[in-house]
Protein backbone atom coordinates (compact mmCIF):
# COMPACT_ATOMS: atom_id res chain seq x y z
CA UNK A 1 0.00 0.00 0.00
CA UNK A 2 2.76 2.41 0.92
CA UNK A 3 4.70 1.57 -2.26
CA UNK A 4 1.70 2.37 -4.48
CA UNK A 5 1.29 5.72 -2.71
CA UNK A 6 4.90 6.54 -3.57
CA UNK A 7 4.61 5.36 -7.17
CA UNK A 8 1.44 7.32 -8.00
CA UNK A 9 3.14 10.76 -8.19
CA UNK A 10 6.03 9.30 -10.20
CA UNK A 11 3.63 7.59 -12.61
CA UNK A 12 1.64 10.79 -13.05
CA UNK A 13 4.84 12.71 -13.76
CA UNK A 14 5.97 10.22 -16.39
CA UNK A 15 2.52 10.28 -17.99
CA UNK A 16 2.57 14.09 -18.15
CA UNK A 17 6.06 14.02 -19.64
CA UNK A 18 4.96 11.50 -22.27
CA UNK A 19 1.90 13.57 -23.19
CA UNK A 20 4.03 16.70 -23.45
CA UNK A 21 6.35 14.92 -25.87
CA UNK A 22 3.37 13.83 -27.96
CA UNK A 23 1.89 17.32 -27.97
CA UNK A 24 5.15 18.79 -29.27
CA UNK A 25 4.67 16.97 -32.59
CA UNK A 26 8.12 15.40 -32.41
CA UNK A 27 8.18 11.78 -33.53
CA UNK A 28 10.52 9.56 -31.49
CA UNK A 29 13.50 8.16 -33.44
CA UNK A 30 12.38 4.53 -33.13
CA UNK A 31 8.94 5.36 -34.53
CA UNK A 32 10.45 7.52 -37.28
CA UNK A 33 12.78 4.64 -38.25
CA UNK A 34 9.81 2.23 -38.33
CA UNK A 35 7.93 4.60 -40.67
CA UNK A 36 10.92 4.85 -43.02
CA UNK A 37 11.44 1.07 -43.02
CA UNK A 38 7.75 0.51 -43.78
CA UNK A 39 7.97 2.77 -46.84
CA UNK A 40 11.34 1.61 -48.15
CA UNK A 41 11.71 -0.55 -51.23
CA UNK A 42 13.96 -3.54 -51.73
CA UNK A 43 17.70 -3.02 -51.17
CA UNK A 44 19.67 -1.60 -54.10
CA UNK A 45 23.44 -1.84 -54.57
CA UNK A 46 23.98 1.92 -55.09
CA UNK A 47 22.46 5.29 -55.98
CA UNK A 48 23.58 8.26 -58.04
CA UNK A 49 25.14 11.08 -55.99
CA UNK A 50 26.65 14.31 -57.32
CA UNK A 51 28.21 15.52 -54.08
CA UNK A 52 25.39 17.38 -52.34
CA UNK A 53 22.25 16.36 -50.48
CA UNK A 54 18.86 18.02 -50.63
CA UNK A 55 18.35 16.97 -46.98
CA UNK A 56 18.95 14.28 -44.39
CA UNK A 57 17.32 12.92 -41.24
CA UNK A 58 19.03 10.86 -38.54
CA UNK A 59 16.92 7.83 -37.58
CA UNK A 60 18.55 6.84 -34.31
CA UNK A 61 22.24 6.03 -34.21
CA UNK A 62 22.36 3.33 -36.90
CA UNK A 63 20.30 4.66 -39.81
CA UNK A 64 19.81 7.87 -41.79
CA UNK A 65 17.48 9.01 -44.55
CA UNK A 66 19.17 11.07 -47.26
CA UNK A 67 17.46 13.15 -49.94
CA UNK A 68 19.35 13.45 -53.21
CA UNK A 69 16.50 15.55 -54.66
CA UNK A 70 13.35 16.92 -53.00
CA UNK A 71 11.33 13.86 -54.06
CA UNK A 72 14.10 11.24 -54.11
CA UNK A 73 15.38 9.71 -50.88
CA UNK A 74 17.13 6.62 -49.58
CA UNK A 75 17.20 4.81 -46.25
CA UNK A 76 20.81 4.04 -45.34
CA UNK A 77 21.12 1.38 -42.65
CA UNK A 78 24.59 1.35 -41.12
CA UNK A 79 26.69 -1.61 -39.97
CA UNK A 80 26.62 -0.43 -36.37
CA UNK A 81 26.21 2.57 -34.13
CA UNK A 82 27.32 5.84 -35.77
CA UNK A 83 28.94 8.14 -33.23
CA UNK A 84 27.36 11.60 -33.01
CA UNK A 85 24.96 11.08 -35.95
CA UNK A 86 21.99 12.41 -34.00
CA UNK A 87 23.89 15.56 -32.98
CA UNK A 88 25.66 16.30 -36.27
CA UNK A 89 25.17 19.67 -37.93
CA UNK A 90 25.75 18.04 -41.32
CA UNK A 91 26.80 14.75 -42.87
CA UNK A 92 28.92 13.79 -45.83
CA UNK A 93 28.90 10.66 -47.94
CA UNK A 94 31.78 8.98 -49.68
CA UNK A 95 31.19 8.00 -53.30
CA UNK A 96 32.94 6.54 -56.30
CA UNK A 97 32.26 7.85 -59.81
CA UNK A 98 29.15 9.72 -58.58
CA UNK A 99 27.62 6.64 -56.93
CA UNK A 100 27.20 5.68 -53.27
CA UNK A 101 27.55 1.91 -52.79
CA UNK A 102 26.26 -0.32 -50.00
CA UNK A 103 29.00 -2.19 -48.10
CA UNK A 104 31.65 0.12 -49.56
CA UNK A 105 30.82 3.76 -48.90
CA UNK A 106 30.45 5.63 -45.62
CA UNK A 107 28.51 8.35 -43.80
CA UNK A 108 30.48 10.92 -41.81
CA UNK A 109 28.87 13.04 -39.06
CA UNK A 110 30.21 16.62 -39.31
CA UNK A 111 30.32 19.55 -36.93
CA UNK A 112 30.19 17.62 -33.67
CA UNK A 113 33.63 18.65 -32.50
CA UNK A 114 34.72 15.06 -31.96
CA UNK A 115 36.92 12.85 -34.08
CA UNK A 116 35.09 11.88 -37.26
CA UNK A 117 34.53 8.14 -37.36
CA UNK A 118 33.28 6.77 -40.67
CA UNK A 119 29.98 4.87 -40.48
CA UNK A 120 29.81 2.06 -43.04
CA UNK A 121 26.64 1.72 -45.09
CA UNK A 122 25.21 -1.80 -44.82
CA UNK A 123 22.11 -1.40 -47.01
CA UNK A 124 20.53 1.20 -49.28
CA UNK A 125 16.77 1.20 -49.82
CA UNK A 126 14.83 3.74 -51.93
CA UNK A 127 12.08 5.55 -50.03
CA UNK A 128 8.54 6.35 -51.11
CA UNK A 129 8.88 10.01 -50.06
CA UNK A 130 5.17 10.84 -50.35
CA UNK A 131 4.21 7.85 -48.20
CA UNK A 132 6.82 8.72 -45.56
CA UNK A 133 5.60 12.33 -45.35
CA UNK A 134 1.96 11.22 -45.10
CA UNK A 135 2.71 8.63 -42.40
CA UNK A 136 4.67 11.18 -40.36
CA UNK A 137 1.84 13.72 -40.74
CA UNK A 138 -0.68 11.15 -39.53
CA UNK A 139 1.46 10.33 -36.49
CA UNK A 140 1.91 14.02 -35.63
CA UNK A 141 -1.81 14.74 -36.09
CA UNK A 142 -2.72 11.71 -33.98
CA UNK A 143 -0.24 12.64 -31.25
CA UNK A 144 -1.55 16.21 -31.11
CA UNK A 145 -5.12 14.93 -30.79
CA UNK A 146 -4.35 12.53 -27.90
CA UNK A 147 -4.21 15.07 -25.04
CA UNK A 148 -7.44 16.72 -26.23
CA UNK A 149 -9.32 13.42 -26.35
CA UNK A 150 -8.51 12.37 -22.81
CA UNK A 151 -8.12 15.81 -21.27
CA UNK A 152 -11.67 16.51 -20.07
CA UNK A 153 -11.40 14.49 -16.83
CA UNK A 154 -15.15 13.87 -16.72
Amino acid sequence: MRISALLAPATAGLLALGLAACASGRIPDDQKLAIHRAHAGEPVPSFQFFGSLSGWTPLGDSAVAVWTRPNEAYLLELTGRCQDLQFAQAISLTSTQNRVHARFDKVMALGTGSIQVPCHIATIRPLDVKAVREAERQVRDGAAAQPAEGGSGT
